[in-house]
């Protein structure tokens, strides 16, 4: 009981800064819209690792996922009464927060107890959530401000930059890489190949995920890469 309080105090001051601090920079700072969104999602993001660190049991951390969920959320559908809150957090369409809340901690949940409550590897969960987090928010900022070359087709959904793709492949690359050299015991090399291979195929994934459901794919299919890769090699 004394671990899931303190963990979830550091968790609720975590959120209360980080969200008070984008607040009031966009209150005095001119934000452009899309970049305010990637930076409520880098604050959401990193949040996580919050989660994995202020936490000592796998199960309590799994469980305050949970219990953040069923308190924000009803919190949340409050303020959306309120005309000012989908143009104060650059809402696309009605309830994406909400929705965007649940995919990520809902995603944590289920990769915290593969990787921390199965593995018995925490780390394993931020390799994981590396490979969509950073690399997502280095293809939405890149490719709208410089994407020149597009690509469409039937299971794209409207059209995605070649430079945002290839952005999301570079910063996914090398979180992945960093998380891996920090904590795999494999050599330098291997790591960085696992990384290739988990940031080529989460950015393909990305690609091709439709109705913003990339939170749930692009992790699980790193996991997909990422584990059985590291077996492989003994990691």
């Amino acid at each position: 009981m004394i671990e899931f309080l303190q963990g979830f105090g550091i968790l609720c001051g975590y959120f209360l800064i980080c969200a008070s601090a984008a607040l009031l920079l966009r209150r005095f700072v001119r934000i452009p819209s899309e970049v305010f969104r990637k930076l409520l999602h880098i604050i959401l993001l990193c949040s996580l690792f919050v989660w994995i660190y202020a936490f000592q049991t796998w199960w309590i951390a799994s469980l305050a996922a949970l219990v953040f969920i069923s308190i924000v959320f009803p919190l949340l559908s409050l303020a959306e009464k309120l005309n000012c809150y989908s143009e104060l957090l650059t809402e696309r369409k009605s309830g994406e927060i909400k929705r965007s809340l649940v995919l990520v901690f809902g995603m944590f949940v289920v990769l915290n107890s593969i990787c921390w409550g199965w593995l018995g590897e925490r780390w394993l969960v931020l390799a994981c959530i590396c490979a969509w987090g950073f690399g997502d928010a280095a293809a939405a900022l890149i490719g709208k401000k410089h994407g020149k070359h597009y690509l469409e087709g039937k299971l794209i959904e409207g059209r995605k930059s070649v430079e945002g793709t290839f952005a999301m492949f570079t910063v996914s690359l090398i979180s992945v890489f960093i998380v891996l050299l920090i904590n795999a015991n494999v050599v330098w090399y291997i790591s960085l190949i696992i990384a290739a291979l988990t940031a080529a195929v989460s950015s393909v994934v990305e690609l091709y995920t439709r109705n913003g459901m990339d939170t749930i794919t692009c992790p699980f299919s790193a996991a997909a890469v990422i584990l059985p890769l590291l077996y492989l090699w003994g990691a």
